[in-house]
């Protein structure tokens, strides 16, 4: 009966003998059975099934519970078997669960042969590489296992959802080398508002634009995405879009549908994906461009590079937008600002505000600026209509009286204030300690996106490996499964009792697999977990032969 099976999991999970749909059942049964579609033909173990189904809250009896979803699966696998007699289709081994079914019945697993085939024929014949992604998009009816929560189905979205979008923008890449670039725009069209943010979709977008003869539409394209990265994420276009944008304003002539293919750009993705790490990944505050002059992303990958190749995970290190001035030209600065508030008496206290918006980039402080500007012309308003021969009243002269306190001295305030020093000593955390921090924090962010969407990497920058000498900055990260004792004495908020047993307990009771797991085994305060959860990663343990791998990547 396995031979005549059928399963969807690309959007609603649904499943067939032969023409006929089968019911699954159960939301939790249905999660069992998307567990064992995650690896047609080999054992899951009970303890997986659990922690997948179940990943917050598991049933005191939970091999009994996996056992009677089981049960109630071989039924509508099996309708045929026999009560007492084993399974064929979903049998249990000493290993743990096995799906005895062809993975091309498993439609993410044809989705992703597609995508391989793809890989292999885009050199030799691009036409046939068009045309297995396009009939391997086709598969694709939905974001997958939709109603399943936990680390584990999260991981294996996020996987599928990256792998369809890479392929996606390979498509359209075929189609624009092959000159289809008027026929391409509306799909791009639908692209972009997909994948608002993803440079590489908006680059082919522009360019389709530009050859169908839209060089205005180009150019507004641009500006979208440089509107949006900049408000939603403090950063500007990549290296190719501003290149791109560049060409288009100079209309090269290298833009047309003849363009040679050594002047493409790509984006290199693994030749296989592994499982992401089990870590919430938070989104990332800065560019990280992977495409930028890299092979065609259907190449195969290698697993020793020529000498001079670039990299396959070329990454742009987060570059800073306001670089902080030297202490002197600070407090010069601030007190010319301070001098010029005092001397116009208040009236020239917006424009020093304004320098400073401009300077940190600050809609806070533009509008204060603005508020000091109103309030200036206010008081040069109040002096000129003043009648010199009639006596003020008293709310007349409070109210004058206050505006003058606010634009002289509240603003003088406001401005030596505004100096970092200044600010650092009376909060006790220098705006420098704070700009350092805030980007380690930032880099931290960006090394777990890189290992989310390319678990591979972590050999390639020995990301959580300060042991090993690397060029790549991951922001203080710490894989807890890898790294020596002597980087474990040095994790923070740990007494030194407390790294010690940490140690022992890695080396007697074998890697850990998350936060809880090690407070757990090492009874930490809940203090010193929230501490360490910025830092550690919990990184599957690499077989030597991978060890011996990211010694050499990171002795390069």
């Amino acid at each position: 009966m396995s031979g005549q099976l059928r399963f969807e999991i690309l959007g609603p999970q649904r499943a067939w003998y032969a023409d006929r749909e089968i019911d699954l059942g159960p939301g939790k049964q249905r999660a069992v059975l998307a567990v064992l579609l995650l690896s047609p033909g080999r054992p899951v173990s009970t303890g997986q099934i659990i922690e997948a189904v179940w990943p917050e809250d598991p049933p005191a009896n939970g091999p009994n519970v996996v056992q009677k979803y089981v049960a109630g699966l071989r039924r509508v696998l099996e309708p045929d078997r026999s009560p007492r007699t084993p399974g064929q289709v979903l049998s249990l081994t000493d290993a743990g669960y096995l799906l005895r079914v062809d993975p091309d019945a498993v439609d993410a697993i044809r989705f992703e042969r597609g995508v391989q085939a793809a890989r292999r024929h885009t050199s030799e014949s691009p036409e046939q590489a068009l045309a297995e992604l396009t009939d391997a998009l086709a598969r694709w009816h939905g974001e997958p296992f939709t109603g399943f929560s936990g680390g584990v189905f999260e991981a294996a979205r996020h996987r599928l959802v990256e792998l369809r979008a890479v392929a996606l923008e390979t498509r359209a890449e075929l189609e624009l080398d092959s000159g289809r670039h008027r026929e391409t725009v509306g799909e791009l069209v639908e692209l972009v508002a997909e994948f608002p943010v993803r440079e590489r979709l908006r680059h082919q977008y522009m360019l389709a634009l530009y050859r169908s003869g839209r060089q205005a539409e180009a150019l507004a394209a641009y500006r979208d995405i440089d509107s949006l990265l900049r408000e939603e994420h403090g950063i500007g276009p990549g290296e190719a879009l501003r290149e791109l944008h560049a060409r288009i304003l100079r209309a090269d002539p290298t833009l047309t549908a003849g363009v040679p293919n050594a002047e493409r750009h790509a984006l290199t993705v693994p030749a296989q994906a592994t499982a992401p790490v089990q870590e919430d990944i938070p989104p990332v505050p800065a560019a990280v461009h992977l495409y930028a002059d890299q092979p065609s992303p259907l190449h195969p990958a290698r697993d020793g590079l020529p000498a001079g190749s670039p990299s396959p995970f070329a990454v742009t290190q987060p570059r800073r937008e306001r670089q902080l001035l030297p202490t002197w030209v600070s407090t010069l600065t601030t007190v010319l600002g301070t001098v010029l508030a005092l001397v116009s008496f208040g009236t020239g206290t917006w424009l020093v505000v304004l320098a400073y918006a401009v300077r940190r980039r600050s809609r806070r402080l533009g509008l204060a600026a603005l508020g000091y500007l109103l309030t200036a012309t206010l008081l040069v308003v109040l002096i000129a209509t003043d009648d010199l021969e009639t006596e003020d009243s008293p709310a007349e002269v409070f109210s004058g009286l206050g505006v003058i306190f606010i634009c002289w001295l509240v603003g003088s305030l406001h401005i030596v204030l505004l100096n970092s020093w200044v600010w650092g000593r009376i909060t006790g955390r220098p705006r420098v300690a704070q700009a350092l921090a805030e980007e380690r924090r930032i880099r931290r962010q960006q090394a777990r996106n890189l290992l989310h969407r390319y678990p591979s990497a972590r050999l390639e920058f020995a990301i959580g490996r300060p042991d090993v000498p690397r060029a790549f900055d991951d922001g203080g990260l710490v894989d807890v499964n890898a790294v020596p004792d002597h980087v474990l004495a040095t994790l923070p908020g740990l007494t030194d009792a407390q790294r010690r047993q940490v140690a022992m307990d890695r080396w007697v009771r074998g890697p850990y697999g998350s936060m809880e797991e090690l407070a757990a085994r090492c009874p930490l305060p809940a203090a010193a977990t929230e501490a360490l959860r910025d830092v550690l990663l919990f990184l599957p343990v690499q077989p030597p032969a991978t060890t011996r791998s990211t010694e050499r990547f990171g002795h390069r």
